[in-house]
C-alpha cells in the first residue's frame, strides 16, 4: 500500500522511511525535513484504501499545498461577517461564486460519509481558496458571496479542516513571533506615515532576506508570511 518513487517500500529494496526520518530529514532518499503537519497533509490526498506514493517532489508539493491552504483559511478565520448581506446576482447565476461555494460546501459531508473520501473533501476545499484568496486581495467584491454562505464557509471549514482532518499551519503555536511581527508591522506604518521609505524599506528588505515576505494590502493594512 505504500511505494517509494514508485516502488514497493520494503527492507530488500533498501527503502524503508520511517516517521521519524521524514520529520528529521535524515534519510538517504530525503532532501529535506518534512513536517509531520505536511505529512499529514500529504496522506489525507490519497484515498486510505489507495497505494500511497512517497517522493520528495509529492512531499514538496503537499507541503505548498498546505501552506496555501492554511494562509487561504487563517484569513478567512478573522473575517468578521455580516449575516445580513445579501450576495449580488450575475447575469448567470451558474457561474455566481456564491452558488459555486454553496454547492461545495454541500459536498463536503457526503465525500466523507461515502467511504471517509478525504481526497474528495480536500479537493472541494481548495476549490475554495481562489475564492477566498481573491476576497482578500480585494480582486472579488465581499459581497460576491452573501454573509450567510460566509458564515457557513467559515463554520464548515473550521470542522473538516481543524476538526476532522486535524490540519494545522506550521506556523500555529507560534505566537511570539506573530506579537514580533505586529509590532514590526506598527514601525513600518508609522515610517510611512511619515514617509521615512529609508526605513520602510530596510525593514520589508531585511525580513524578505530572512524568509519573510511583508505585502502592502489595497487598503493600507499589512499582511505577512513566510516565503
Amino acid at each position: 500500500m505504500i511505494t517509494i518513487n514508485g516502488r514497493k517500500m520494503g527492507k530488500s529494496y533498501n527503502n524503508v522511511i520511517r516517521l521519524t526520518e521524514l520529520f528529521s530529514g535524515d534519510h538517504p532518499i530525503l532532501v529535506k525535513a518534512y513536517s509531520p503537519m505536511t505529512v499529514r497533509f500529504f496522506i489525507l490526498q490519497t484515498h486510505y484504501r489507495s497505494t500511497l506514493d512517497f517522493s520528495n517532489e509529492a512531499l514538496q508539493a503537499a507541503e505548498k499545498g498546505l501552506k496555501r491552504l492554511m494562509e487561504a483559511y487563517e484569513w478567512l478565520k478573522q473575517l468578521q461577517v455580516d449575516p445580513s448581506v445579501q450576495a449580488t446576482k450575475p447575469v448567470n447565476d451558474d457561474a455566481a461564486p456564491d452558488a459555486k461555494v454553496i454547492q461545495l460546501l454541500s459536498q463536503l459531508e457526503e465525500f466523507m460519509n461515502d467511504d471517509f473520501g478525504t481526497a474528495r473533501v480536500l479537493a472541494n476545499i481548495f476549490e475554495m481558496v481562489p475564492v477566498i484568496n481573491s476576497l482578500k486581495d480585494k480582486n472579488m467584491p465581499m459581497n460576491a458571496l452573501s454573509g450567510t454562505t460566509l458564515q457557513t464557509m467559515k463554520q464548515q471549514l473550521q470542522l473538516y479542516v481543524e476538526d476532522i482532518l486535524g490540519l494545522k499551519s506550521d506556523d500555529a503555536g507560534d505566537d511570539k513571533l506573530k506579537e514580533v511581527m505586529q509590532v514590526l508591522i506598527e514601525i513600518r506604518k508609522d515610517a510611512k506615515a511619515k514617509k521615512d521609505w529609508l526605513t520602510s524599506d530596510r525593514i520589508r528588505n531585511q525580513l524578505e532576506a530572512i524568509g519573510i515576505e511583508i505585502k502592502d494590502e489595497k487598503d493600507g493594512g499589512m499582511s505577512w508570511r513566510k516565503v
